[in-house]
């Protein structure tokens, strides 16, 4: 290659590097970006643990345990309690058993225990709220009414279901 080649082509390629794209034109367009936010909840529950019992004593014995709801911002939320797994159970007097014995309770949702805590239905309440995105806890009350003298010793126990639906 010759000397008067090689600056020619050397000219050349520094002129392609230090040139800039000549565009003929453009177009624009937009991008759609969507997602749908749905409402949901989650529950958690903490027990009603009423301890040591004495049924000679003559008085109730009361204990709280908790539901602790978590659900998107906005959504309205209801949560029911069943009757639980004691046979003959009623919302006004669940049942704890043990093995064949049995000892009476009721939940309520008020810290005076006059509001039942059921599934909305007769004379019970449920519990409400709107959801913040954030965990909303809610206290529940329970009591094992005096009187129930014929309770042999044993560890009772019980399964309620809450059901939250919003």
């Amino acid at each position: 290659m010759t000397r008067a080649t090689l600056f020619r082509l050397l000219a050349a390629t520094a002129a392609l590097a230090c040139s800039s794209a000549a565009w003929a034109g453009s177009a624009t367009s937009t991008l759609s970006v969507t997602a749908t936010v749905t409402g949901n909840c989650t529950v958690s529950t903490s027990p009603v643990a009423f301890g040591s019992v004495n049924p000679l004593s003559g008085a109730n014995v009361d204990a709280t345990g908790g539901i602790t709801v978590t659900c998107t911002n906005s959504t309205p939320w209801a949560a029911a309690a069943g009757v639980g797994s004691g046979t003959g159970a009623t919302f006004a007097s669940r049942v704890m058993t043990a093995s064949t014995n049995t000892l009476n309770y009721t939940l309520y949702t008020n810290s005076g225990r006059t509001t039942i805590w059921g599934d909305g239905t007769a004379s019970t309440a449920t519990i409400a709220g709107t959801g913040t995105g954030s965990a909303q806890s809610v206290t529940i009350y329970g009591r094992i009414p005096s009187g129930q003298t014929t309770a042999p010793p044993g560890s009772y126990s019980d399964t309620v279901t809450v059901t939250v639906s919003y």
